[in-house]
């Protein structure tokens, strides 16, 4: 794997200071910025132009964490933001089960003007358990990839 030297990294950082308004406009921006890059990211792997091998794991994303604590608690902080919204993302996709999945069935009620019958939620929730299911594999079967294979 790449090592990264610390004290190069270091040297990398800038410190900019902000007022507590701008700070509040940077982070709406940069959570902005971070959702529509992982909606993209998704978007490329559905479709085939980004590898799926990309999907990280548990094991992984401990690995990263482990690694950006190393860099100092600032990169540290900014991969659990990082870490956060992706999963805030992955929470309000339109799948049973999930967030997102939940409020399609409410915006499909509004819709309908009554709410959707519970078969077609059990469907939807044996569906959005397998999606999520495949998705976990793919994550665990890439950490064994790069820890045990190499």
């Amino acid at each position: 794997g790449v090592k990264v030297n610390r004290e190069e990294m270091q040297s990398l950082i800038l410190d900019i200071h902000y007022t507590p308004l701008e700070s509040l406009q940077k982070a709406i921006e940069k959570t902005w910025d971070t959702s529509i890059f992982s909606l993209k990211m998704l978007g490329n792997m559905i479709t085939g132009k980004v590898s799926w091998k990309g999907i990280s794991g548990p094991v992984s994303i401990a690995s990263f964490a482990g690694e950006s604590a190393n860099l100092g608690l600032k990169v540290f902080i900014g991969f659990l933001a990082l870490v956060s919204i992706s999963i805030g993302v992955l929470n309000l996709l339109p799948i049973p089960v999930l967030d997102g999945g939940h409020l399609m069935y409410y915006m499909a009620e509004i819709i309908k003007g009554s709410p959707v019958s519970e078969q077609v939620m059990v469907v939807g929730q044996k569906i959005g358990l397998g999606v999520l299911g495949l998705l976990m594999m793919v994550a665990i079967f890439n950490d064994i990839n790069r820890f045990m294979i190499g």
